[in-house]
């Protein structure tokens, strides 16, 4: 069995996510996705789905966290390349993310970071060495 993993996130606006990760590049899975909910495939192994506040705060008694003071989580997603690392931050850029930083420059790994328009953060890295 190939393990996979849903990312799970909630949305203010869940037409506005879905045009933004789609501009990233991702594709809509139609069948994971309605009115109140998306799912967004990034790889054959990673589904990003995002939910409506609303009926996100449904699957959890918690409260959902303001990511405009907190940051929930750091998604880390693998690039193949730095050209491809600064393609997907100039793509977020243009379809209403953020960034909070500049690019850095390890020597064996390239990141940078971006926020989604709802507060989501994701740090895209290209490694040119193992650990």
């Amino acid at each position: 069995m190939t393990r996979q993993i849903f990312i799970h996130l909630s949305t203010k606006d869940v037409p506005r996510a879905q045009a933004f990760y789609t501009a990233l590049g991702f594709t809509l899975n139609p069948g994971f996705s309605g009115e109140n909910h998306i799912c967004i495939t990034i790889s054959e192994a990673i589904q990003l789905m995002l939910s409506a506040e609303s009926a996100f705060a449904t699957f959890s008694p918690r409260a959902i966290c303001d990511t405009s003071q907190f940051l929930e989580v750091l998604n880390c997603l693998t690039c193949s390349s730095r050209a491809e690392v600064d393609s997907l931050i100039q793509k977020a850029l243009q379809a209403g993310g953020t960034t909070v930083e500049e690019a850095e420059d390890h020597g064996f790994m390239y990141q940078h970071s971006f926020l989604d328009p709802d507060g989501h953060a994701w740090n895209l890295f290209h490694m040119t060495g193992t650990l």
